[in-house]
């Protein structure tokens, strides 16, 4: 029988990603960032101006520091020793949405800080990458952290039998997200690790419905 199963996503869940990109947005590109309810491409503004960067210059900006800042991304308070302690009883895989090319940097970067697990790259949606993962591993039972509401609508659409954990670890950016859970789209939202893995342990067992 397979063992349960954990996908989880990677910036805001396992790593620190905002807090590094605003610092580095501040010092190589003269770029304010502040997500504080904004959608996220008219969070940056070049400093002195008013006028918000353009959508195809955010989506440079995040490749520029996917490619040369990854090193600088730090652990989610608790995430390593949780996942440490999540693979003792389920398999725990990473589902993150970037490029294919950059899979192995992403592989190295989790390994660097401790979390060895398979990687699935994605772009857009979840969803359906998400019920593929769940239905080759054959888990019975399973739960999807994400970070980001959107995801998990497309979980419930594509994947309603898995167990959705609505998880954002950055402080500054947690309260001014959309809420999977009061859209209904999540079975709980938890933002730390401490909280988060009673939680799933008690999902994966069988302890919630």
């Amino acid at each position: 029988m397979s063992k349960p199963l954990v996908i989880t996503d990677c910036d805001e869940v396992l790593l620190h990603m905002v807090r590094h990109f605003r610092d580095w947005l501040d010092a190589e590109h003269d770029v304010e960032f502040a997500l504080e309810g904004d959608p996220f491409v008219q969070s940056m503004k070049r400093r002195g101006s008013d006028d918000d960067i353009r959508e195809e210059e955010v989506w440079e900006l995040l490749g520029g520091f996917f490619d040369t800042q990854m090193v600088t991304q730090q652990p989610i308070a608790g995430a390593v020793a949780a996942i440490a302690e999540l693979q003792r009883e389920a398999d725990v895989v990473v589902l993150t949405n970037l490029t294919d090319e950059r899979n192995a940097a992403r592989k190295r970067q989790l390994e660097a800080v401790g979390i060895t697990a398979p990687v699935f790259t994605n772009q857009g949606p979840k969803g359906k990458l998400l019920r593929r993962i769940v239905a080759d591993h054959g888990a019975r039972r399973s739960v999807f952290i994400d970070d980001i509401a959107g995801h998990h609508k497309s979980a419930l659409k594509e994947a309603p039998h898995v167990h959705r954990l609505h998880f954002c670890g950055e402080p500054s950016v947690a309260p001014h997200i959309p809420c999977a859970l009061e859209a209904g789209h999540a079975h709980a939202r938890i933002d730390t690790w401490d909280a988060a893995l009673p939680w799933i342990l008690e999902t994966l067992h069988g302890e919630r419905l």
